[in-house]
């Protein structure tokens, strides 16, 4: 077949374009970096080399194609933008994609969502995805589509690589014994090259993927372990507190809010309503596998 992939080699699209190669698809990698090229076609893909904004450099590059692989990028250090609205600049994302599968007659489409796109209330800087979901549903019905929702991901933990070295403990506004599900970016990707291989795939399909169920302890003790701190704590503080962390360390006021109150979403479990409903097989990647380049992140920043 011929597939497009978004998302240049990040965590996620290199392991699902490498996949994909290998078993035999023609594969386009779209990437915003001109210097991504030579990488991308070192796995044997070719290179589109344009943005998710331009609408029409997607259309012409979506022209033929079987199956788009649809992911939103803004890049964490956006966060730090004081002028982002970031729901806006994701929705014109995801229009730009509306308007490329229907200009470019594309038929299937697999969208990188997440945890928490069942609902717009409650879930904070994650109510994107819905409004994103919500924007690709509207395509004709003759067109398939496949909402992956994935979990927590496994390198979201290296954010808290600071202050383990400079408190000695993980920090966050949710901690305990409740267990959550985890997600390693392999997984993904193997799930993700799985559904474009169904011969007859519905015409809109929502599935969940985790690698991992583990309490916010079970993850400081693995983590810790493999750092030689095996007594690390993970502390919980309030969610003014970590408010005022976020804004101190100058992240846009609006998606620390966001962020606030999706990690408070994870205490009451609105988060994670939908995902019990329809739980999936885990995956293969655990922790522990993770725990092996957290340590190496750690030594090395």
């Amino acid at each position: 077949m011929n597939i497009i992939v978004t998302g240049s080699l990040g965590h996620i699209s290199r392991p699902l374009t490498q996949e994909l190669v290998q078993k035999g698809h023609t594969v386009t990698v779209i990437s915003s970096n001109p210097e991504r090229q030579k990488d991308i076609e070192g796995i044997g893909a070719k290179a589109a080399i344009g943005t998710m904004e331009d609408a029409d450099f997607l259309s012409a590059t979506f022209k033929g194609a079987d199956i788009v692989y649809l992911m939103e990028a803004l890049g964490s250090r956006t966060f730090f933008d004081q002028n982002l609205d970031l729901i806006a600049a994701h929705n014109k994302i995801a229009s730009n994609y509306a308007e490329a599968i229907l200009q470019s007659g594309v038929k299937r489409a697999v969208h990188l969502s997440s945890i928490g796109a069942h609902t717009d209330k409650g879930n904070g800087i994650l109510a994107f995805h819905h409004e994103v979901e919500n924007i690709l549903n509207k395509l004709p019905s003759d067109i398939a589509i496949t909402f992956m929702r994935p979990v927590g991901f496994y390198y979201n933990t290296l954010a808290f690589i600071p202050t383990i070295k400079a408190q000695g403990a993980i920090i966050s506004n949710y901690g305990g014994d409740d267990k959550e599900p985890w997600v390693s970016p392999i997984d993904i990707a193997a799930a993700i090259a799985e559904e474009m291989e169904i011969h007859q795939p519905v015409n809109r399909k929502i599935r969940y993927v985790a690698s991992d169920e583990l309490s916010p302890n079970e993850v400081a003790g693995i983590l810790g372990e493999a750092i030689g701190k095996p007594d690390l704590k993970w502390l919980a503080i309030t969610d003014e507190q970590l408010l005022d962390n976020l804004k101190a360390a100058g992240m846009n006021p609006q998606i620390a809010a966001g962020y606030v109150e999706m990690n408070a979403s994870r205490r009451g479990g609105i988060l994670y309503e939908d995902y019990y409903r329809n739980k999936p097989i885990l995956g293969k990647v655990k922790l522990t596998d993770f725990a092996k380049e957290f340590a190496a992140a750690f030594f090395k920043s």
